[in-house]
């Protein structure tokens, strides 16, 4: 079962920053998930907000700052992120805002042809599944998860339409009869975002493949 960092370790460290991700790795994750923007200057910055208010000191919206300007905020850029993992674990970069995907495509690709990484240490997830159907159709090297809090039928129909990866639902919206469907059907099963104990107990008797949690380490 994997265990998947969720904004790094967000339960120890704040989130999205590059303390978070190498107190995760720290941890011994086998992925950190984190979330992807696009700065003034169309460069890939790791920040779940469109805005800086909630996780910054800042204020305004990530669009509007440049990634230096951001930086200095302590949004670090993704290709930091690439360089600070550097392969020790895998990174689901969940797309939050969809004008960053080529710019995600480009650096992932760009990891893969001429630094040795493999597609398989990217796992690319997202609630845009327009947005997932888009890159579907234009790579089929790195995986693709599906975040989901809609019926399971839709889910599945989906992720077999565009051959993805994993399906990614709120673990409160699956029961074990589920879990074994979606894994019958092909998929691997990562919910999100498991912190109790017993909540993170009730996932491993599903037998769900992999917990994203803010504390990686009760996994």
């Amino acid at each position: 079962m994997l265990k998947i960092g969720h904004r790094g370790a967000k339960g120890y460290a704040a989130e999205n920053t590059l303390e978070s991700f190498l107190k995760a790795i720290s941890l011994g994750v086998d992925m950190i998930e984190l979330d992807v923007q696009l700065s003034e200057d169309a460069i890939p910055v790791v920040i779940h907000d469109e805005t800086l208010d909630r996780t910054t000191k800042a204020s305004g919206l990530v669009e509007h700052f440049s990634a230096t300007d951001l930086q200095s905020f302590g949004i670090p850029t993704l290709e930091q992120v690439f360089d600070i993992v550097n392969q020790k674990c895998s990174i689901n970069i969940e797309i939050k805002n969809t004008k960053a995907t080529q710019a995600i495509l480009a650096l992932t690709s760009a990891y893969i042809q001429t630094k040795n990484w493999q597609p398989t240490d990217f796992l690319i997830s997202s609630f845009h599944w327009n947005e997932l159907d888009e890159i579907a159709t234009t790579q089929t090297l790195i995986p693709i998860g599906i975040i989901s809090e809609n019926p399971l039928d839709v889910t599945l129909a989906f992720a077999k339409k565009i051959k993805a990866h994993s399906i990614h639902p709120y673990f409160d919206l699956i029961d074990k009869a589920d879990v074994q469907y979606m894994q019958a059907e092909g998929f691997k099963v990562y919910p999100w975002t498991v912190n109790a104990p017993e909540a993170i107990a009730l996932m491993h008797a599903y037998g769900v493949d992999g917990i994203i949690s803010d504390f990686p380490d009760r996994i």
